[in-house]
């Protein structure tokens, strides 16, 4: 029987509200027979329909749409056999640029210049009374700042951290809430908003007001009511406002100080203000992914430290916030504080910086709840104070975009296992509205070069849609005149740093903007996200070779050694400035990548004029780089790992030269006893520039190695998250802060980059690698090694789900895949045998190959 397994409207299954005037339309086709394929499908909404094959992003084409308008969109379909099926969604639009009716309101009376410090927070407050018979009543909402919303007592919504971080000098997202079965003849509406991003203290140099000189909030309440008529309540001077209320103090870095004792109809309220925004950006629909929270974590062990403090252990490393269910008196002040490790069995917060990661509450009388709302911490340990165990039931919730779990991977090897779940946990505690580098320190900032780096791993893990879009908007607006992509995607400047100050061309950072969308692609097979992001990667380029040519002069100008790079950033061993000065193979190496990538996007968008270009580009850097950073036998002076990984997997090699460079990479790992030696660059690479090369045994060496510097050694010695630094935990139990190595105390036990090896564990090990755009087609070709006897592989792609679990068992290699409706798959066994299969569920063996 033909089904349809997902329909989605702008990425999403349900609860869609959208200003795109153009939604797109998703969706694929299981069924229980074999080789089956889409003949066709019609897709009606709103009186238009459009006959097609296709099944991914496919965008209306009809009448103008209303906006505050609710529409069904229904998907028919027919297999090449006859069968049908069909499925329907229904979605929202929203204001659809509908002028605001509500101002923006601020406290006019509060003035915030102090340095380095978190502004008071806003509460604002708003009774409505004598509302009609209701249909329906939806709040739209934005803020500058970070908003939490309360109607009646309760919480409005699931979100935290609203409206999102985005780069608000260009764009700003609204938030869309039901509330009709919520109001009351007599109603009560609390908006509390903190500094955030746009006004609190952020980055490590601890900048405020970015955006805003203080808060301000931006509400409408429409009603429609039952005999047809539309009210509109909008903030105004009518509000009132106070920084009395319970939440004292609001930050990411330090935290939350919450009040519970403090009695709204006892403090001080004053009218709002209207407040006159200094920047404009274009206010949009919610198009990111909401933070929310997910998994509930109890308590591993409880232990009281010699310092007096409780100890609460909840075995996992994460961000996110406690949840306390407690008794106690008013009066009362508790103080839970957070940190990734504990050395001498207390707290160790020294890798934090500035970051306090305290929640401070002060109680009522009683049986009484409490969880942070407008803060987050990274965290495995939490410490008490001001309370007894006994009066104490601690959980903890972990808070990340609510992205959905799309990939999964496991195998005969436990701590392969283990490192599998810590790049999923480095991951969501980094996907917090933004792609961050970290979730506990005084940072917490979009980075562009780890999730360009880790970008494919992220796509097979999850759904990355929504997210990366989002983002990705940022970049474009965020990319300057030259060309230059900045450090950190939204722009922050840092003072003093004028390499984060000024977006410029940095490899592997700023070639997020191609490397992001391409996995993207790779993954989804959205072709309309790459032509959107076209323009951006051929102006990156543009800046790319320009500073590579700049004062040189033949095949050197095609070597990049201006202006900045992070170079082989983290690899172990050195310290920061040796990192740095390997810039010149990485970038060189990059630019080789970046245009072979984009001559590819070129051809997918038919611009082949382009494609020539950048691949002749692609092939001069790769010339340059043989020649001129190689010797004749492809040695590289002076040697390091990535300096042959890049160009091996970067496809910048002839075949003769790559035996001669996969040789010597060889030759370097085996006398390094198979410990890991490359910084962000290479790390993602380094087991296929072996695999790839005739030296899959070594990768899977490489792989299993459990001592330091290993992905293995931090799981062995209890990692359950990935860490910035390979030794970030010494052998010795010392922790390394990089207070020696030029960094500044540079270290976390919570950073995805990585994690990037997860590609290999997916392409190579479960053998599940994309051909097409979104698994149209795709290979599955197992890599076994090392011992290891049965892997499992599964991705949810856009055509469906698609697996591969294989065991080798007495001899005998048996594999079962699945392939969905529509796809192809091409399937290598070890012997070599090839099979092209169809859609469907699939079984064989084979003797085992020696």
């Amino acid at each position: 029987m033909l089904r349809i397994g997902r329909l989605t409207v702008e990425n999403l299954t349900k609860e869609c509200v959208t200003d795109n005037p153009r939604p797109r339309f998703s969706y694929y086709l299981e069924s229980d027979r074999e080789n089956v394929s889409l003949k066709s499908a019609v897709i009606r909404m709103n009186g238009w329909s459009t006959v097609t094959e296709d099944q991914v992003a496919v965008p209306y084409g009809g009448p103008e749409l209303e906006p505050f308008t609710r529409y069904a969109v229904t998907v028919h379909v027919t297999d090449d056999a006859g069968e049908t099926a069909e499925a329907r969604m229904d979605f929202e639009t929203g204001r659809l640029h509908t002028p605001w009716t509500a101002k923006w309101i601020t406290d006019g009376s509060y003035h915030f210049k102090e340095a380095k410090i978190s502004p008071k927070t806003m509460t604002f407050r708003k009774k409505i009374d004598g509302i009609r018979e209701v249909k329906s009543a939806k709040l739209y909402v934005t803020a500058l700042g970070i908003y939490e919303l309360q109607l009646n007592g309760g919480k409005v919504g699931n979100d935290y951290f609203a409206p999102g971080f985005t780069s608000y000098r260009h764009q700003l997202q609204y938030q869309t809430y039901d509330i009709t079965d919520s109001l009351r003849d007599t109603n009560e509406l609390i908006a509390v908003v903190g500094g955030g991003w746009a006004v609190g203290a952020f980055t490590y140099k601890r900048r405020n007001r970015v955006y805003a000189k203080r808060q301000a909030l931006l509400c409408e309440l429409r009603i429609v009511h039952t005999d047809g008529s539309t009210e509109v309540i909008g903030t105004d001077e009518t509000w009132s406002v106070t920084e009395d209320g319970r939440y004292r103090e609001t930050e990411f870095y330090n935290g939350e100080v919450y009040d519970a004792a403090v009695d709204y109809d006892q403090i001080s309220w004053r009218n709002a203000a209207l407040e006159e925004v200094r920047i404009h950006p274009e206010i949009t629909a919610q198009y990111g992914v909401p933070v929310r929270a997910h998994e509930l974590f109890q308590p591993v062990s409880v232990t009281r430290a010699k310092s007096g403090m409780l100890i609460y252990d909840f075995g996992q490393n994460f961000a996110g916030v406690i949840c306390a269910r407690l008794r106690g008196r008013k009066g009362q002040r508790i103080v839970w504080k957070h940190a990734e490790i504990l050395m001498g069995g207390e707290l160790y917060t020294e890798p934090l910086r500035t970051a306090r990661q305290e929640a401070v509450y002060c109680c009522v009388d009683g049986e009484q709840t409490y969880s942070p709302r407008m803060t987050y911490m990274g965290f495995r340990y939490v410490g008490v104070e001001g309370i007894e165990e006994k009066d104490l039931e601690l959980t903890a919730a972990a808070l990340y975009s609510d992205i959905e779990e799309t990939g999964d991977f496991c195998c005969s090897h436990d701590l392969v296992n283990q490192l599998q779940s810590s790049i999923k946990w480095g991951a969501k505690s980094n996907f917090v509205d933004i792609p961050t580098d970290c979730p506990q320190r005084d940072e917490r900032m979009g980075w562009t070069g780890d999730i360009a780096l880790f970008s494919p791993t992220a796509a097979y893990n999850f759904n990355m849609s929504r997210f990366l879009e989002k983002w990705l908007r940022d970049v474009k607006s965020e990319q300057s005149r030259g060309g230059g992509i900045p450090m950190t995607v939204p722009l922050v400047r840092v003072p003093m740093q004028w390499e984060i100050m000024i977006p410029m061309a940095v490899d592997h950072w700023g070639d997020a903007c191609i490397l992001v969308p391409w996995a993207e692609y790779r993954a989804r097979g959205d072709r309309d996200l790459l032509r959107r992001m076209y323009p951006v990667m051929k102006r990156y380029i543009g800046a790319c070779k320009f500073w590579a040519g700049l004062f040189s002069f033949g095949k050197h100008r095609r070597i990049w050694k201006l202006l900045h790079h992070y170079g082989d950033w983290c690899a172990p061993g050195i310290g920061m400035w040796a990192w740095m000065g390997r810039g010149k193979w990485t970038a060189t190496a990059c630019l080789a990548n970046s245009s072979r990538i984009v001559s590819e996007i070129a051809g997918l968008l038919g611009e082949e004029e382009d494609a020539a270009y950048y691949a002749k580009l692609s092939a001069e850097t790769s010339a340059a780089y043989r020649e001129i950073l190689m010797e004749k036998d492809g040695r590289v002076r002076p040697e390091f790992q990535t300096a042959y990984v890049l160009p091996l997997y970067y496809q910048m090699l002839s075949a003769q030269d790559k035996k001669k460079a996969a040789a010597h990479l060889v030759r370097l790992i085996r006398e390094n006893d198979y410990h890991i030696g490359t910084g962000f660059p290479g790390t993602p690479f380094v087991l296929f520039a072996l695999a790839d090369n005739g030296y899959g045994e070594d990768a899977c060496r490489m792989l299993l190695t459990d001592t330091c510097p290993s992905w293995l050694y931090e799981m062995k010695v209890g990692g359950t998250t990935i860490w910035e630094r390979w030794d970030a935990l010494r052998e010795d139990g010392t922790c390394n802060t990089g207070a020696d190595d030029g960094t500044g105390g540079m270290v976390s036990f919570n950073h995805y980059a990585s994690g990037a090896v997860g590609d290999f564990l997916y392409r190579r090990i479960a053998g599940i690698e994309a051909l097409e755009g979104g698994y149209k087609s795709f290979q599955i070709e197992p890599l076994m090694g090392g011992g290891i006897t049965w892997a499992k592989g599964r991705v949810i792609t856009a055509y469906g789900p698609v697996s591969s679990e294989w065991e080798l068992k007495n001899g005998i290699f048996t594999i079962t895949v699945e392939v969905p409706v529509g796809t192809v798959c091409y399937l290598t066994m070890p012997s070599g045998t090839k099979r092209t299969l169809g859609s469907g569920k699939y079984t064989m063996s084979e003797g085992k190959q020696k």
